[in-house]
Protein backbone atom coordinates (compact mmCIF):
# COMPACT_ATOMS: atom_id res chain seq x y z
CA UNK A 1 0.00 0.00 0.00
CA UNK A 2 1.67 3.26 -0.87
CA UNK A 3 1.71 6.30 2.06
CA UNK A 4 -0.03 8.53 0.00
CA UNK A 5 -3.48 9.56 -1.69
CA UNK A 6 -3.56 8.63 -5.88
CA UNK A 7 -4.74 12.21 -6.67
CA UNK A 8 -4.27 15.02 -3.66
CA UNK A 9 -0.64 12.99 -2.30
CA UNK A 10 -2.54 13.27 1.52
CA UNK A 11 -0.57 11.03 3.60
CA UNK A 12 -2.14 7.83 4.78
CA UNK A 13 -2.01 7.18 8.80
CA UNK A 14 -0.67 3.91 9.48
CA UNK A 15 -1.00 0.99 11.90
CA UNK A 16 2.89 1.66 13.46
CA UNK A 17 3.00 5.40 12.81
CA UNK A 18 3.92 7.90 15.60
CA UNK A 19 2.37 11.28 15.99
CA UNK A 20 -0.57 10.30 13.86
CA UNK A 21 -2.46 13.22 14.88
CA UNK A 22 0.94 15.41 12.31
CA UNK A 23 0.02 12.85 9.82
CA UNK A 24 -3.59 13.63 9.85
CA UNK A 25 -2.99 17.55 10.07
CA UNK A 26 -0.85 17.81 6.96
CA UNK A 27 -3.63 16.24 5.33
CA UNK A 28 -6.20 18.64 6.87
CA UNK A 29 -4.13 21.44 5.43
CA UNK A 30 -3.83 19.95 1.98
CA UNK A 31 -7.51 19.68 1.20
CA UNK A 32 -7.80 23.17 2.94
CA UNK A 33 -5.53 24.62 0.13
CA UNK A 34 -6.85 22.49 -2.64
CA UNK A 35 -10.74 21.85 -1.93
CA UNK A 36 -12.08 25.13 -4.05
CA UNK A 37 -8.53 25.81 -5.05
CA UNK A 38 -8.25 29.89 -5.30
CA UNK A 39 -5.35 31.02 -7.13
CA UNK A 40 -4.08 34.53 -5.89
CA UNK A 41 -1.94 35.36 -8.96
CA UNK A 42 0.65 33.56 -11.34
CA UNK A 43 4.44 35.00 -10.54
CA UNK A 44 7.87 33.20 -10.13
CA UNK A 45 8.77 35.08 -6.98
CA UNK A 46 7.55 34.53 -3.69
CA UNK A 47 5.35 37.70 -2.28
CA UNK A 48 7.58 38.96 0.78
CA UNK A 49 4.17 38.65 3.28
CA UNK A 50 1.53 36.12 1.91
CA UNK A 51 -1.71 35.69 3.90
CA UNK A 52 -2.35 32.17 5.65
CA UNK A 53 -3.86 29.72 3.54
CA UNK A 54 -2.70 31.88 0.41
CA UNK A 55 -1.98 29.73 -2.81
CA UNK A 56 -0.16 31.02 -5.99
CA UNK A 57 0.51 29.25 -9.46
CA UNK A 58 4.48 29.02 -9.58
CA UNK A 59 5.64 30.95 -12.92
CA UNK A 60 8.52 29.97 -14.98
CA UNK A 61 12.01 30.54 -13.97
CA UNK A 62 11.14 31.03 -10.53
CA UNK A 63 13.33 32.20 -7.70
CA UNK A 64 13.54 32.08 -3.68
CA UNK A 65 11.99 29.18 -1.72
CA UNK A 66 10.14 28.56 -5.18
CA UNK A 67 12.71 27.33 -7.25
CA UNK A 68 12.18 24.14 -8.97
CA UNK A 69 8.57 24.40 -8.31
CA UNK A 70 7.47 26.03 -12.00
CA UNK A 71 3.84 25.19 -12.47
CA UNK A 72 2.79 23.66 -9.65
CA UNK A 73 0.71 25.00 -6.41
CA UNK A 74 2.27 27.18 -3.86
CA UNK A 75 0.23 27.13 -0.48
CA UNK A 76 1.42 29.02 2.76
CA UNK A 77 0.52 27.18 5.50
CA UNK A 78 1.98 26.97 9.32
CA UNK A 79 4.60 29.32 8.07
CA UNK A 80 6.03 27.47 5.28
CA UNK A 81 5.12 27.15 1.44
CA UNK A 82 3.73 23.50 0.14
CA UNK A 83 4.05 22.29 -2.97
CA UNK A 84 1.66 20.50 -5.32
CA UNK A 85 1.34 19.41 -8.66
CA UNK A 86 -1.86 19.81 -10.35
CA UNK A 87 -3.64 17.03 -12.35
CA UNK A 88 -5.90 16.66 -15.01
CA UNK A 89 -9.01 18.31 -14.43
CA UNK A 90 -8.55 20.46 -11.23
CA UNK A 91 -10.30 23.57 -11.00
CA UNK A 92 -8.85 26.84 -9.80
CA UNK A 93 -10.20 30.36 -9.28
CA UNK A 94 -7.63 32.76 -10.97
CA UNK A 95 -8.62 36.41 -9.02
CA UNK A 96 -6.43 38.12 -11.17
CA UNK A 97 -8.63 38.16 -13.87
CA UNK A 98 -12.17 36.36 -12.17
CA UNK A 99 -11.50 33.34 -14.63
CA UNK A 100 -12.67 29.55 -13.36
CA UNK A 101 -9.98 27.51 -15.15
CA UNK A 102 -8.64 23.67 -15.82
CA UNK A 103 -6.18 21.98 -15.87
CA UNK A 104 -5.43 20.39 -19.14
CA UNK A 105 -2.49 18.46 -17.97
CA UNK A 106 -0.22 20.68 -19.76
CA UNK A 107 -1.77 24.64 -19.08
CA UNK A 108 -5.06 25.91 -17.21
CA UNK A 109 -7.91 26.98 -19.42
CA UNK A 110 -10.89 28.85 -19.44
CA UNK A 111 -13.62 26.09 -18.76
CA UNK A 112 -15.12 24.98 -21.98
CA UNK A 113 -19.05 25.37 -23.04
CA UNK A 114 -21.32 22.38 -23.24
CA UNK A 115 -21.67 20.97 -27.22
CA UNK A 116 -25.46 22.17 -26.99
CA UNK A 117 -27.57 23.69 -24.61
CA UNK A 118 -30.34 25.84 -23.36
CA UNK A 119 -29.94 29.76 -21.78
CA UNK A 120 -33.06 31.92 -21.00
CA UNK A 121 -30.67 35.27 -21.38
CA UNK A 122 -26.83 35.59 -22.91
CA UNK A 123 -24.86 38.75 -22.54
CA UNK A 124 -21.35 39.37 -24.82
CA UNK A 125 -19.72 41.74 -23.42
CA UNK A 126 -23.31 43.60 -22.08
CA UNK A 127 -26.40 43.29 -20.24
CA UNK A 128 -28.98 41.15 -21.38
CA UNK A 129 -32.73 41.89 -20.65
CA UNK A 130 -36.35 40.43 -20.97
CA UNK A 131 -36.81 41.96 -24.42
CA UNK A 132 -33.04 41.45 -25.54
CA UNK A 133 -32.33 38.29 -24.39
CA UNK A 134 -29.15 38.01 -27.12
CA UNK A 135 -27.39 40.93 -26.18
CA UNK A 136 -23.51 41.45 -27.91
CA UNK A 137 -21.47 44.98 -27.25
CA UNK A 138 -18.50 44.33 -30.22
CA UNK A 139 -16.63 46.06 -32.87
CA UNK A 140 -18.02 43.42 -35.37
CA UNK A 141 -19.95 40.20 -35.72
CA UNK A 142 -19.15 37.25 -37.33
CA UNK A 143 -21.74 34.57 -38.69
CA UNK A 144 -19.70 32.54 -41.44
CA UNK A 145 -20.49 29.29 -43.15
CA UNK A 146 -20.68 25.73 -42.14
CA UNK A 147 -20.42 24.41 -45.51
CA UNK A 148 -21.39 25.80 -48.48
CA UNK A 149 -23.66 28.81 -47.54
CA UNK A 150 -25.09 31.08 -44.14
CA UNK A 151 -28.59 32.58 -43.84
CA UNK A 152 -29.95 34.52 -40.48
CA UNK A 153 -33.46 34.23 -39.86
CA UNK A 154 -36.11 36.57 -38.25
CA UNK A 155 -39.51 34.66 -38.35
CA UNK A 156 -42.83 36.54 -36.87
CA UNK A 157 -45.50 35.15 -35.55
CA UNK A 158 -48.12 36.80 -38.15
CA UNK A 159 -48.68 38.72 -40.86
CA UNK A 160 -49.32 42.23 -38.89
CA UNK A 161 -46.07 41.59 -36.71
CA UNK A 162 -42.63 42.75 -37.52
CA UNK A 163 -39.32 41.25 -38.72
CA UNK A 164 -36.90 44.01 -39.22
CA UNK A 165 -33.49 44.93 -38.65
CA UNK A 166 -33.02 48.31 -36.75
CA UNK A 167 -30.66 50.99 -37.27
CA UNK A 168 -29.72 53.17 -34.19
CA UNK A 169 -27.84 56.56 -33.35
CA UNK A 170 -27.34 56.37 -29.26
CA UNK A 171 -30.31 54.42 -29.21
CA UNK A 172 -32.80 56.54 -31.70
CA UNK A 173 -34.27 54.60 -34.33
CA UNK A 174 -33.04 56.44 -38.11
CA UNK A 175 -33.29 53.51 -40.45
CA UNK A 176 -35.41 50.00 -40.98
CA UNK A 177 -35.61 47.39 -43.38
CA UNK A 178 -37.68 44.31 -43.40
CA UNK A 179 -41.48 43.12 -43.02
CA UNK A 180 -43.26 45.97 -40.72
CA UNK A 181 -46.76 45.23 -40.18
CA UNK A 182 -47.09 43.51 -43.39
CA UNK A 183 -45.14 40.65 -45.84
CA UNK A 184 -44.07 42.96 -48.32
CA UNK A 185 -40.31 44.44 -48.01
CA UNK A 186 -39.96 48.13 -47.41
CA UNK A 187 -36.71 49.90 -46.32
CA UNK A 188 -38.02 53.04 -44.25
CA UNK A 189 -35.94 56.02 -42.47
CA UNK A 190 -36.16 58.67 -39.80
CA UNK A 191 -35.04 61.90 -38.52
CA UNK A 192 -35.63 60.33 -34.79
CA UNK A 193 -39.38 60.97 -34.37
CA UNK A 194 -40.96 60.42 -38.25
CA UNK A 195 -40.81 57.91 -40.20
CA UNK A 196 -41.19 57.75 -43.93
CA UNK A 197 -41.20 54.53 -46.43
CA UNK A 198 -38.42 54.79 -49.12
CA UNK A 199 -38.73 51.72 -50.88
CA UNK A 200 -41.55 48.68 -50.92
CA UNK A 201 -41.48 45.75 -52.41
CA UNK A 202 -44.87 43.45 -52.52
CA UNK A 203 -44.95 39.69 -52.40
CA UNK A 204 -45.54 39.81 -56.66
CA UNK A 205 -41.83 41.71 -56.43
CA UNK A 206 -43.74 45.38 -57.76
CA UNK A 207 -40.93 47.69 -56.38
CA UNK A 208 -42.12 50.92 -55.03
CA UNK A 209 -40.66 54.26 -54.10
CA UNK A 210 -43.44 55.72 -52.22
CA UNK A 211 -41.87 59.01 -50.94
CA UNK A 212 -39.84 59.62 -54.23
CA UNK A 213 -40.71 63.44 -55.40
CA UNK A 214 -42.98 62.80 -58.25
CA UNK A 215 -46.40 64.89 -59.92
CA UNK A 216 -48.40 65.52 -62.57
CA UNK A 217 -49.89 69.12 -62.82
CA UNK A 218 -52.34 70.45 -65.33
CA UNK A 219 -54.90 73.07 -64.66
CA UNK A 220 -58.69 73.09 -64.22
CA UNK A 221 -60.95 74.63 -67.04
CA UNK A 222 -61.41 74.39 -71.09
CA UNK A 223 -59.07 76.49 -72.19
CA UNK A 224 -57.60 79.66 -72.07
CA UNK A 225 -55.84 81.88 -73.80
CA UNK A 226 -52.16 83.61 -72.12
CA UNK A 227 -50.52 86.93 -73.44
CA UNK A 228 -47.26 87.13 -74.99
CA UNK A 229 -44.54 87.76 -71.93
CA UNK A 230 -47.45 85.85 -69.50
CA UNK A 231 -46.23 83.14 -67.77
CA UNK A 232 -49.00 80.38 -66.29
CA UNK A 233 -49.56 77.94 -63.85
CA UNK A 234 -51.31 75.18 -62.55
CA UNK A 235 -54.47 73.98 -60.04
CA UNK A 236 -54.43 70.62 -59.56
CA UNK A 237 -51.78 68.06 -58.74
CA UNK A 238 -53.41 64.71 -60.55
CA UNK A 239 -50.45 63.07 -58.65
CA UNK A 240 -48.49 64.29 -55.55
CA UNK A 241 -45.78 62.68 -53.84
CA UNK A 242 -42.65 62.36 -51.61
CA UNK A 243 -43.40 66.62 -50.78
CA UNK A 244 -44.72 68.08 -54.66
CA UNK A 245 -46.50 70.97 -53.69
CA UNK A 246 -48.91 74.20 -55.36
CA UNK A 247 -47.09 77.31 -54.58
CA UNK A 248 -47.57 80.44 -55.17
CA UNK A 249 -49.97 82.34 -57.91
CA UNK A 250 -48.73 83.32 -61.67
CA UNK A 251 -50.04 86.10 -63.32
CA UNK A 252 -51.44 84.33 -65.80
CA UNK A 253 -53.97 82.26 -64.08
CA UNK A 254 -52.75 78.86 -61.95
CA UNK A 255 -49.81 78.13 -59.03
CA UNK A 256 -46.11 77.11 -59.30
CA UNK A 257 -45.24 73.96 -58.96
CA UNK A 258 -42.85 73.53 -56.18
CA UNK A 259 -39.60 71.33 -56.01
CA UNK A 260 -39.62 69.41 -52.51
CA UNK A 261 -35.38 67.64 -52.77
CA UNK A 262 -32.46 68.40 -54.46
CA UNK A 263 -31.55 66.27 -57.10
CA UNK A 264 -31.66 64.93 -60.64
CA UNK A 265 -35.27 64.78 -61.97
CA UNK A 266 -36.92 63.76 -65.16
CA UNK A 267 -39.43 66.90 -66.34
CA UNK A 268 -41.51 67.15 -69.38
CA UNK A 269 -44.57 69.16 -70.53
CA UNK A 270 -47.27 68.39 -72.76
CA UNK A 271 -49.26 71.66 -74.69
CA UNK A 272 -52.75 71.10 -76.25
CA UNK A 273 -53.10 73.53 -78.86
CA UNK A 274 -56.47 74.35 -79.76
CA UNK A 275 -55.96 77.16 -82.22
CA UNK A 276 -52.77 79.28 -82.86
CA UNK A 277 -51.15 81.77 -85.11
CA UNK A 278 -47.45 81.07 -84.24
CA UNK A 279 -46.57 80.21 -80.54
CA UNK A 280 -43.80 79.11 -78.18
CA UNK A 281 -44.49 77.50 -74.90
CA UNK A 282 -41.66 77.38 -72.29
CA UNK A 283 -40.97 75.56 -69.08
CA UNK A 284 -39.47 78.00 -66.84
CA UNK A 285 -37.33 77.50 -63.62
CA UNK A 286 -37.70 80.25 -61.17
CA UNK A 287 -39.52 82.57 -63.33
CA UNK A 288 -36.41 83.06 -65.10
CA UNK A 289 -34.52 80.13 -66.57
CA UNK A 290 -35.66 78.15 -69.79
CA UNK A 291 -35.53 74.59 -69.48
CA UNK A 292 -37.73 72.93 -71.89
CA UNK A 293 -38.85 75.60 -75.34
CA UNK A 294 -41.46 74.72 -77.24
CA UNK A 295 -42.38 76.79 -81.05
CA UNK A 296 -46.24 75.75 -82.38
CA UNK A 297 -47.31 76.08 -85.63
CA UNK A 298 -50.08 78.52 -86.82
CA UNK A 299 -53.17 76.40 -86.98
CA UNK A 300 -55.67 74.38 -85.32
CA UNK A 301 -55.44 71.69 -83.22
CA UNK A 302 -51.97 69.81 -82.43
CA UNK A 303 -50.46 68.51 -79.46
CA UNK A 304 -46.67 69.26 -78.67
CA UNK A 305 -44.31 67.08 -76.17
CA UNK A 306 -40.69 67.41 -74.87
CA UNK A 307 -38.59 66.19 -72.28
CA UNK A 308 -35.60 66.43 -70.10
CA UNK A 309 -33.46 66.03 -67.38
CA UNK A 310 -32.31 68.57 -65.10
CA UNK A 311 -30.91 69.17 -61.44
CA UNK A 312 -33.13 71.13 -59.15
CA UNK A 313 -32.67 72.21 -55.50
CA UNK A 314 -34.99 71.95 -52.96
CA UNK A 315 -37.15 75.61 -53.55
CA UNK A 316 -36.93 75.67 -56.93
CA UNK A 317 -40.37 76.42 -58.50
CA UNK A 318 -41.75 75.60 -62.62
CA UNK A 319 -43.86 77.20 -64.40
CA UNK A 320 -45.00 77.86 -68.45
CA UNK A 321 -43.79 80.74 -70.17
CA UNK A 322 -45.79 82.18 -73.21
CA UNK A 323 -44.87 83.81 -76.71
CA UNK A 324 -47.07 84.56 -79.57
CA UNK A 325 -50.58 83.89 -79.54
CA UNK A 326 -52.87 80.45 -78.82
CA UNK A 327 -55.93 78.86 -77.10
CA UNK A 328 -54.52 76.66 -75.20
CA UNK A 329 -56.50 73.08 -73.82
CA UNK A 330 -56.96 72.29 -70.29
CA UNK A 331 -57.35 69.83 -68.26
CA UNK A 332 -55.85 65.83 -67.55
CA UNK A 333 -53.98 64.47 -70.66
CA UNK A 334 -54.14 68.33 -72.32
CA UNK A 335 -51.53 70.91 -71.21
CA UNK A 336 -49.96 69.37 -68.51
CA UNK A 337 -46.28 69.00 -66.56
CA UNK A 338 -45.09 65.82 -65.12
CA UNK A 339 -41.67 65.30 -63.38
CA UNK A 340 -40.11 62.51 -61.14
CA UNK A 341 -37.13 62.53 -58.91
CA UNK A 342 -34.33 60.14 -60.20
Amino acid sequence: MADTTANLEMPFILPSQAQKHVTHNEALLKLDALVHLAIVAEQAMPPGSPAEGDCYLVAAAPTGAWTGRQAQIASWQDGYWAFSQPKIGWRAWFAVNSRLKVFTGVEWQDIPLPASGSLEQLGISTTPDGTNRLAVSSPASLFNHAGSGHQIKINKAAATDTASLLFQTNWVGHAEMGLAGNDGFSVKVSDGSTWNTGLTISAAGHVAKPNQPAARAHRTGNSFSPSSGQQSGFTTLALAQGGVALGAAVSAGGNRVLVPAAGLYLVGVNIAVQTSSGHTTSLMLNGSQTLISIAGLAGGAQMQSACGVFSLSAGDYLTLGHEGNAELALGPGKTELFLTML
